[in-house]
């Protein structure tokens, strides 16, 4: 069996005298470990760090294997994402996240999503919203996707700016200010394409309702809690308090 695909590296563990247990996300083979030989020689370690693009080829003889990959860098994003502490903090997130996906299931386009984020993580201006809009695909990815399209009670796709906790469904404003206290706020850069980045309320806003759905769907199920990095990413990101 072999086959070769384009992947970024989620991170790696060290496996005999050399190499290491590669864990990485590809395009089209999902998730996916493979023992890279040399692996921790100083020609491969710069290659195999966390948010790298890499294109691999995987072998074994057999499809349930751990089989080994061979490895070629193509984009290197490590050195600038460790130069930022939230950039490292998000990187953790956006792992943890990934993790939750069944090992070798295919998920190209929250791969592009996820590459598409890692270009931007270190952006403090454009990268938390990036992130927040990656939670949205993620939560649609497992078929829990919100509909944010029209209002759940009048059908309207004017001014909303509520999400029902219970359905996932925006709400517009006024069939849900009596109920404002129990929603969860909408923030305009989730809904609709924008070229003014969000402010930090915004992605604060954002950032509880993506927590919300994760945690009620994505989480909570597995006996898991958002991960750590993620209230940490947040708080250096400027919009500390999201949860």
């Amino acid at each position: 069996m072999n086959w070769s695909d384009r992947a970024f590296v989620l991170g790696c563990r060290p496996f005999g005298e050399s190499g290491v247990i590669l864990e990485a996300m590809t395009r089209e083979h999902g998730r996916h470990l493979g023992l890279v030989h040399g692996g921790r020689s100083r020609r491969s370690r710069p290659v195999l760090q966390a948010g790298n693009s890499i294109a691999v080829a995987w072998r074994a003889r057999l499809d349930d294997q751990l089989g080994t990959f061979t490895v070629e860098e193509e984009v290197s994003r490590a050195g600038r994402l460790i130069a930022r502490p939230a950039a490292l903090l998000g990187l953790a997130t956006l792992a943890s996240h990934l993790r939750l996906l069944a090992e070798r299931d295919p998920h190209p386009h929250l791969f592009d999503a996820a590459e598409s984020l890692l270009d931007r993580l270190d952006d403090a201006e454009v990268g938390p919203g990036l992130f927040a809009l990656f939670e949205l695909a993620l939560l649609a990815e497992f078929g829990f996707g919100l509909d944010l399209a029209s209002c759940a009670a009048t059908g309207t796709t004017e001014d909303l700016i509520y999400v029902s906790p219970r359905t996932g469904r925006a709400v517009s404003r006024m069939p849900g200010e009596p109920y404002h206290d129990r929603l969860l706020p909408l923030p305009r850069f989730l809904r609709e394409a924008t070229d003014v980045a969000p402010d930090a309320g915004e992605i604060a806003a954002g950032f509880r309702l993506t927590g919300f759905f994760l945690t009620e769907h994505l989480y909570a199920p597995r006996d898991l809690s958002l991960p750590d990095e993620r209230a940490r990413y947040l708080g250096l990101s400027g919009s500390g308090g999201a949860v």
